[in-house]
């Protein structure tokens, strides 16, 4: 699983320091130490202090005054701002995983067509053969609840352990569809496998129901 960057330097420093004070190590109305101790206990630059200051003090959590320093301020809203950030966090971990997820399922839908492609091209190159892999074909009709899928979305292989070489619209044909080429009213499947595959996807594009997506 990919992971994403690091949060920024200062954010980790705000959001630390925001926990010190919801400890109690911290007090409310305490002076803080200035951005050079706290730059040297962080093992941070001056910079970096001053933008997590910063961001504390946009959230109220801390008061800066040119004059008088950093004095700590609510204790709970820097309470408010660790929860803020940790669900920040989980959310944008819960993306990560998502982007994966879908990184892997493009990964195998590429697969798949590379499979299909090496099908199909061997298919040609056996034409002239005495027993070439045989295809079939299934067509589709207004009332199918195929009109309007994917074959991704349907999960046509899962169902039927058949696969579609090829989708006969009109007076075109559609060579190797991918995952998302939708169905059309009046299409025709072109598929090869087993005569059990072949029965199961006749059944499937005759079915009228609304076809589970389980």
């Amino acid at each position: 699983m990919k992971h994403s960057p690091a949060p920024p330097r200062y954010l980790t420093v705000a959001v630390d320091i925001a926990k010190r004070i919801t400890k109690g190590e911290l007090k409310e109305g305490q002076k803080m130490f200035g951005r050079s101790i706290l730059a040297s206990q962080y093992e941070v630059s001056p910079e970096t202090i001053r933008r997590a200051l910063g961001l504390l003090a946009e959230m109220e959590v801390v008061t800066v005054k040119p004059q008088s320093g950093t004095i700590v301020g609510s204790s709970e809203n820097a309470e408010q701002y660790v929860s803020y950030y940790e669900k920040d966090l989980e959310v944008r971990e819960a993306y990560e995983h998502i982007c994966d997820i879908l990184h892997q399922y493009d990964s195998l839908n590429e697969e798949m067509m590379k499979t299909v492609d090496r099908l199909v091209d061997r298919r040609r190159s056996q034409i002239a053969v005495h027993a070439p892999l045989p295809n079939y074909e299934i067509p589709i009709s207004e009332e199918s609840t195929l009109v309007g899928k994917s074959i991704g979305e349907i999960k046509f292989w899962g169902r039927t352990g058949g696969t579609i070489v090829g989708i006969r619209r009109g007076s075109d044909i559609i060579v190797s569809p991918g995952p998302y080429e939708q169905f059309s009213a009046n299409d025709v499947m072109i598929i090869v496998g087993s005569p059990s595959a072949v029965e199961k996807a006749t059944r499937l594009a005759e079915q009228k129901q609304p076809l589970s997506m389980e």
